[in-house]
């Protein structure tokens, strides 16, 4: 019903800057019925929560390792969420995915998201 579709990975150096994207889509899909997050997942680990963002995008949750770094927003007539991510380093190497829930309210455990993509990768060189 839903399709997140994740872009804007790839290789920086540390301390470089990428911006996420996920465009979502769906027959009936309004992304302004959604609230939306970020996670990341490194080979051999559980994904992990980055950041989150209610319908609205009023409410922003954010992850200890990234506040002051990435700044989550989205653009509901595009269906489009973002992640900048500033300030990036060797432990932000992941696969970054987005998520999306069938409620306004903005969460931080994976578990409550209905959607996910497929993932976009992130590899931050030293």
């Amino acid at each position: 019903q839903v399709l997140l579709v994740e872009s804007g990975g790839g290789l920086v150096q540390a301390g470089g800057s990428l911006r996420l994207s996920c465009a979502a889509s769906g027959r009936t899909f309004s992304i302004s019925s959604y609230a939306m997050g970020w996670f990341r997942q490194v080979p051999g680990k559980e994904r992990e929560f980055v950041s989150s963002i209610s319908r609205s995008g009023i409410t922003t949750y954010y992850a200890d390792f990234v506040k002051g770094r990435f700044t989550i927003s989205r653009d509901n007539a595009k269906n489009t969420m973002y992640l900048q991510m500033n300030s990036l380093k060797p432990e932000d190497t992941a696969v970054y995915y987005c998520a999306a829930r069938g409620d306004p309210a903005a969460v931080v455990v994976g578990a409550a998201y209905n959607y996910w993509g497929q993932g976009t990768q992130v590899i931050v060189s030293s």
